[in-house]
């Protein structure tokens, strides 16, 4: 019989992603509104210490499966892994962060048990006894309300979209046995980004700048930094070799959802709405009255950036001293 709802967590180099702790708050509201039990499960090397740190977002169980195999995220072991846990615990519902590392986790979790997946999933409704996932479709010109069909299922959700919670259960850390063979890929090299940077998925503020920027970031990166936020760029500013792959916003690129997105010289392309079109509050600064992302915010301000953007930042200076 299928009950309960397991949390698969994503750590990188022994701490958390911001994501891990959304997916388990939101397991915890589904877990009580099913009245069953929440299950972290927790994948990597030598992390047996850092388990306990989602204990206060109220899973009941942690598993961890600790094995120097899984020390790097290769997909072949994390999916025999994850097969194995869902398996054996028969969860209703698996929860998985929406991002890069996930995407690609669970769509091969749902090939490997025939399992119904939602990507990219804003929210979760339970009526009845019935979930309703909404996930944003046509590059996030309209939101879709699904349901699957079977258990488990799988629901990969967005970053910055539910809120992590705090919740008293008294919880109970468990060892996950292993039983994995030594995968047929390797890691061979790691270019790890600057540690201070933040993570444009995770970030609660992003800048982004497009091809009005002519390549100059300089007004972009010191309001960014001042508001502890992260930068973006559409995809012709990274065509253009302004900035890595890494920063872009899109379709092609990675999709956000801060509670501000402030876009600077990008004209509004539908494959750029659809990497930011779940942001909370969405300003654009534009010299085209008649550009496109105009109509996709909330503020917007005509003219250069080049003397709106020093200006803002001015502005924000001013409030925080």
């Amino acid at each position: 019989m299928t009950q309960g709802v397991l949390v698969i967590c994503e750590q990188r180099d022994g701490a958390f992603r911001k994501i891990s702790f959304e997916a388990v708050s939101e397991g915890r509201r589904l877990a009580d509104g099913l009245n069953t039990d929440l299950t972290a499960l927790v994948l990597g090397g030598d992390i047996a210490d850092i388990a306990g740190d989602l204990e206060a977002c109220g899973p009941d169980k942690i598993w961890v499966a600790d094995d120097p195999l899984l020390m790097d995220y290769r997909t072949e072991s994390y999916t025999t892994v994850c097969a194995q846990a869902i398996q054996s615990a028969s969860p209703q519902v698996v929860l998985i962060g929406a991002s890069a590392q996930g995407k690609d986790l669970a769509a091969r979790l749902a090939a490997r048990l025939d399992a119904g997946l939602v990507m990219d999933c804003i929210a979760i409704r339970l009526e009845d006894g019935q979930l309703t996932y909404t996930r944003p479709m046509s590059g996030g010109k309209i939101l879709a309300d699904v349901s699957i069909t079977g258990t488990p299922q799988l629901v990969a959700i967005r970053s910055n979209v539910m809120p992590i919670t705090k919740s008293s259960h008294a919880c109970t850390t468990e060892t996950f046995d292993v039983q994995v063979d030594e995968p047929r890929t390797r890691v061979v090299d790691k270019k790890v980004e600057s540690g201070d940077k933040v993570e444009l998925t995770e970030a609660a503020i992003v800048v982004s700048g497009g091809r009005g920027t002519g390549g100059d970031y300089a007004a972009i990166e010191e309001l960014a930094s001042l508001v502890n936020g992260a930068v973006g760029a559409s995809r012709s500013a990274v065509d253009e070799g302004w900035r890595p792959h890494s920063d872009q916003v899109g379709q092609t690129g990675k999709v956000v959802s801060p509670s501000l997105y402030v876009a600077c010289g990008i004209s509004g392309a539908i494959q750029h709405l659809a990497g930011m079109s779940t942001s909370k509050n969405i300003v654009a600064i534009n010299k085209d009255a008649e550009a496109p992302i105009f109509a996709k915010a909330d503020y917007g301000v005509v003219g250069d950036l080049f003397e709106i953007v020093p200006e803002l930042t001015k502005a924000v200076r001013q409030i925080k001293e």
